[in-house]
């Protein structure tokens, strides 16, 4: 499932992980550690929610707002 911070808009999206807060791919939001937060606007994890599925049916999309949200935030 690939959620969107409510308040940057980051995409999180299992398949990308969060390699560079230790985050291995394949891990869903639920079982991100209670300390984990949005890399880009460091809100915490209850502040996701789940993308509708005419939202995820476009997996590159997610990939490309991931990427870009990076970018963005350096």
């Amino acid at each position: 499932m690939v959620y969107k911070c409510d308040v940057c808009n980051y995409i999180c999206d299992p398949n990308n992980g969060d390699p560079e807060n230790g985050i291995k791919a394949g891990t869903d939001l639920k079982n991100l550690p209670s300390n984990w937060v949005c890399p880009i606007c460091g809100i915490e994890k209850d502040y996701f929610y789940l993308l509708k599925n005419e939202d995820t049916c476009y997996p590159e999309r997610s990939r490309i707002l991931s990427m870009a949200n990076h970018v963005f935030a350096h």
